[in-house]
């Protein structure tokens, strides 16, 4: 379905852009992207002006000089833990801000100001005890608890700058953040529950910071009770110290340039990149996409399934919501514990309205408990949303059906670490849907799907996805290495002669205008000279019934340069003589959805993919096994690090 703006008059905003003002219509849309088309610092200077609580007002929008290290909101002084908190203190202090589910079923209601009084603690904690000052480096390796969003917050108060490392990496990876960060001190917690059953951090920290390291300070939170060494000068148990601090912090006030986070992303080669976020331009894309998004009402109850760890955790479990004054859920444990039905019973009990996940958790809770949904009340949902990956159309279509009931909007949002933000999404309630399709961005950013020489790629053909302005929100560069950041964002795509910024993602327009994510570019198949995006060829496979989940890969040919190579769950075992007749019919399906140029020469029925605690599927290991290399890549944070082996030996056989 094409949509056509129709309005003449560009849309203002004044009271309707107030807290949740979702975009209740496509014309609304156009007239905020046309706005900003027509004048693009007046369209950022006006939402920041009316969203964001200044201590001083900024002088300039913009400043594009040194692009494309770009300055927003010059002159601008505010904090970002009060956006969050002391802003709603006069008419939401006894509104829940949190709610906490532990991995055991264990909960915690924390209002607006219990989390004040919280934040404020810890912040004291960190400034008089650790002297912690604005632009130190703090390492935060936390669990899934309410003390995680404490210490960010604390961080943001106080003008440290905080880098979260998910909880699940290994000592190896801790210890490089550490030490690129320069941090001053790790924030962690003994441990935490996981099924049912305690694992453990400290130990992870310990290890990490063996030798030489620039931390001297660890403070350690207590959750699993489970035994732990300590290290006598360096180690100090929050619980005991906490409860001496005053809960009267005043906010440091800071540049709306100021560094906020530092989050880690790790490429294919090389050191983890250390992405760079700042103050204003941040917080205000995080509650504009919120609003705009997830139109989260006064008395929603909103959860987001990730972990804090990620940049999704940062922006639709703490500092999103809580901007817009929100209850946001945090939840410790995995939403297929102690049953398929886990997240479902939370849907009910909470009565979450809007619920955000990954399609890689869509299909796993697919496949472990099809009908499951139908035993709860999802009554309550309105918006069922999708983040980390392209979602392939028959699980928008069960996560649609089955557990939206075909009544709730389902936003499909494409983003990433460097964008801070969403910057393709459908609007509920606005835009037309399509499944497995991002449709359009969002208002204020500019994206286009580029070709190599720089054009507007034509309906049907694919492209790279480009902005081709900078946004508030933007990667403000990597951490102390400004080559790799004009490297990694603005050396491959130009656009009038001019660098732009690329996502590393290809992208194709339909007729109707709409963008859907083909997947990285760095995962391109080239078969005989034909290039075949992953995800594509992906997306015709889980077309079959049977698939549940499935990852596919390169593998080196002798005489195509490259064959397509498939690892794949299937929903129900067929047994070893079935094995043919299934690899039949995936590659039947293939030649109708793609042509012979995809059919899959090699799959692997597998009982299980290599994935992160976060669901991220590793495929630089699939490759590797693929092509019989040894595996060394750092395994330790996969959900379940044995089936490699099981793979491998799969590959054998």
């Amino acid at each position: 379905m094409s949509t056509q703006h129709t309005a003449k008059q560009i849309f203002r905003p004044n009271k309707d852009l107030s807290r949740n003002a979702a975009i209740k219509n496509m014309c609304e849309y156009h007239d905020l992207q046309e706005w900003a088309e027509e004048d693009y610092e007046g369209f950022w200077g006006t939402h920041a002006k009316e969203k964001l609580n200044w201590n001083q007002p900024f002088t300039k929008v913009l400043d594009e000089s040194k692009f494309p290290f770009v300055r927003w909101f010059e002159g601008g002084k505010l904090n970002v833990s009060t956006q969050c908190i002391d802003r709603h203190l006069i008419i939401r202090k006894n509104k829940a801000a949190i709610i906490f589910e532990g991995d055991r079923g264990d909960q915690q209601i924390i209002t607006y100001l219990q989390l004040s009084y919280n934040v404020n603690k810890f912040a004291n904690l960190l400034k008089n005890r650790f002297n912690v000052k604005k632009g130190d480096r703090v390492v935060i390796y936390m669990p899934m608890i309410p003390e995680s969003a404490y210490a960010m917050l604390a961080c943001a108060r106080i003008g440290a700058i905080h880098s979260v490392v998910f909880g699940g990496f290994s000592s190896k990876a801790l210890r490089e953040r550490i030490m690129d960060a320069d941090a001053k001190i790790v924030i962690t917690a003994d441990g935490a529950f996981r099924k049912g059953k305690p694992y453990m951090l400290k130990p992870v920290v310990d290890e990490a910071l063996a030798g030489t390291t620039p931390v001297d300070k660890v403070l350690v939170i207590q959750r699993n009770n489970e035994d732990i060494e300590w290290v006598e000068g360096r180690d100090y148990s929050y619980n005991e110290v906490i409860e001496q601090e005053s809960s009267i912090c005043e906010p440091e006030i800071m540049d709306a340039e100021d560094p906020l986070f530092l989050l880690y992303t790790s490429g294919s080669t090389g050191k983890p990149k250390g992405v760079q976020h700042n103050q204003a331009g941040y917080i205000l894309w995080a509650q504009m996409t919120m609003e705009w998004v997830f139109d989260v009402k006064e008395n929603d109850t909103y959860w987001c399934t990730a972990d804090i760890g990620w940049i999704t955790g940062h922006t639709y479990i703490v500092y999103g919501p809580l901007a817009i004054g929100a209850t946001t859920v945090m939840f410790e444990g995995v939403p297929t514990y102690p049953d398929a039905g886990r997240a479902w019973k939370m849907i009910e009990e909470y009565k979450i309205n809007q619920f955000y996940t990954a399609p890689t958790a869509i299909r796993v809770l697919h496949k472990v408990g099809e009908d499951e949904p139908k035993k709860y009340d999802l009554s309550s949902l309105k918006i069922l949303g999708t983040v980390g990956e392209p979602i392939d159309p028959s699980a928008w279509m069960w996560y649609y059906e089955t557990v939206g009931n075909s009544k709730c909007s389902i936003v499909d949002t494409y983003w990433q670490t460097e964008t801070g933000g969403h910057i393709i999404s459908p609007l509920p309630g606005a835009t037309p849907i399509k499944p497995g399709c991002a449709t359009f961005a969002l208002p204020g950013i500019m994206a286009e799907i580029l070709d190599d020489a720089g054009e507007r790629v034509p309906a049907e053909e694919k492209g790279f996805m480009c902005v081709t302005r900078p946004w508030p929100a933007m990667v403000r560069g990597i951490w102390r290495d400004e080559e790799r950041f004009i490297k990694a964002y603005f050396s491959d795509v130009k656009k009038d002669g001019k660098p732009v910024y690329f996502t590393g993602d290809g992208a194709m327009y339909d007729d109707d205008g709409y963008i859907t994510i083909t997947g990285r570019t760095d995962d391109v198949i080239n078969v005989s000279g034909h290039r075949l995006g992953t995800a594509e060829i992906e997306a015709a496979i889980q077309k079959y019934d049977n698939v549940a989940e499935v990852a596919v890969v390169g593998k080196p040919d002798k005489i195509k340069g490259e064959g397509v190579f498939a690892y794949i769950v299937l929903k129900s075992d067929s047994g070893v003589a079935d094995e043919l007749e299934e690899f039949k019919t995936i590659n039947d399906i293939i030649k109708q959805e793609i042509g012979n140029i995809a059919i899959c020469e090699n799959i692997v029925f597998v009982p299980g993919l290599p994935k992160t605690r976060s669901g991220k599927i590793m495929r630089r290991i699939l490759r590797s096994l693929a092509k019989g290399e040894a595996i060394v890549q750092d395994i330790s944070t996969l959900e379940d690090p044995s089936v490699v082996a099981t793979i491998s030996e799969l590959i054998g056989q």
